[in-house]
C-alpha cells in the first residue's frame, strides 16, 4: 500500500512540475479550454433535462397497492416463513 501511495505521489509531483514548467499563457489557455468544456457539458445536461420535462406527460396514475399475501392465499399451499425455519435449523445444528 505504501508503494502505491508513493508511486501516485511521485506521479502527481511530476505532473505538477510539468504544469509549472509550462508558460503562463499556455496554462491560461488550458484552464479556459477546460472551463469552456465543463460549461458546455453543463448547458447540454440542462437542455436535456428541460427537454425531458417538457416531453413527459404529466399524468400520474394512482392505484391501490395489492397485498401479495392475499393474492397467494388463493393457492392450496399455505405460505410458510422459510427464513425462520432455516434459522431454527441452523440454530439447533452443531
Amino acid at each position: 500500500m505504501k508503494k502505491l501511495r508513493t508511486t501516485i505521489s511521485d506521479w502527481f509531483n511530476r505532473l505538477d512540475g510539468r504544469w509549472r514548467a509550462m508558460p503562463v499563457k499556455k496554462q491560461h489557455r488550458y484552464t479556459l479550454l477546460l472551463f469552456a468544456g465543463y460549461a458546455l457539458l453543463s448547458v447540454a445536461v440542462l437542455i436535456e433535462v428541460c427537454y425531458d420535462v417538457a416531453q413527459s406527460d404529466n399524468n400520474i396514475t394512482i392505484e391501490h397497492i395489492e397485498n401479495p399475501v392475499i393474492r397467494q392465499s388463493k393457492s392450496p399451499v399455505s405460505p410458510q416463513d422459510s427464513i425462520t425455519t432455516i434459522l431454527k435449523r441452523k440454530m439447533y445444528e452443531r
